[in-house]
């Protein structure tokens, strides 16, 4: 994660983050993007659930990668919202609407 963060600076839409994935061992070089994550995840994912079953799978996705970007952007941001919308791109009134919906607004 320590590489996402430092490659994060220079960051451009479309173009690919390199990552250390979490299932690989500390001795192990390989990195996948953000994207190769994503994907991976989601392979899995059906490979476990019956397909006909699968609703919503887009606010699924959403809520499972949005919720532990803000706690991390708050906590990275000491919990300064404007710090943290200006971060993220989001108008303040934004992220204070989903911190709630997330039950992160102190």
């Amino acid at each position: 994660m320590s590489n996402f963060l430092n490659e994060s600076a220079n960051f451009q839409p479309g173009k690919a983050t390199a990552i250390e994935s979490p299932e690989l061992d500390e001795r192990s070089t390989k990195q996948q993007t953000l994207r190769e994550c994503v994907t991976s995840s989601l392979s899995e994912y059906f490979n476990k659930v019956d397909h006909d079953n699968i609703s919503n799978l887009y606010d699924l996705v959403l809520s499972e990668v949005e919720a532990p970007l803000l706690q991390t952007v708050m906590q990275h941001t000491r919990s300064n919202q404007s710090k943290a919308s200006a971060m993220l791109g989001l108008n303040r009134g934004t992220l204070r609407k989903k911190l709630k919906k997330y039950g992160m607004l102190n």
